[in-house]
């Protein structure tokens, strides 16, 4: 975790220094393995004939190359993308209960408002009457 930040949680950048330092590591490891095994196939070359040990050592570099590249590999996650749905942009008229009393198109605005004073005018106080801009999916 982050030295010094607190309560905070780790930054992007402390991060990404913690992430750096693992595969320096690991380099490091796998530096040490490559002379380990260099080591051992020197040994082995003082035992048998120059042909055959040299043979050895080549083959034993490619061993450690593969494994060295599959760890180092990564996998990249797919991510799912969402259906982007259409929506349209509606006036609707609703009551104190908050149900719609009627839908109407953007561009007929004029004619919400208008149903909006009627209704406001047929109750007179009693009813709370509000026109509110809604977006609806379209249906394709």
């Amino acid at each position: 975790m982050a030295k010094g930040r607190g309560s905070r949680p780790p930054s992007r950048l402390d991060k990404r220094r913690e992430v750096e330092a693992l595969e320096a590591r690991e380099r490091d490891e796998d530096e040490l393995e490559e002379e380990e095994e260099e080591a051992e196939s020197e040994a082995d070359e003082g035992d048998e004939d120059e042909d055959d040990g040299s043979e050895k050592k080549k083959s034993g570099k490619k061993a450690t190359k593969k494994a060295g590249i599959t760890k180092t590999t990564k996998t990249t996650s797919k991510r799912r993308t969402t259906k982007e749905v259409r929506r349209r942009a509606v006036w609707v008229v609703y009551d104190n209960t908050q149900k719609p009393v009627e839908e109407f198109p953007y561009n007929q605005k004029a004619d919400a408002e208008a149903l909006l004073a009627r209704k406001l005018q047929e109750k007179e106080g009693k009813a709370t009457y509000y026109l509110n801009l809604v977006k609806v999916e379209m249906k394709e």
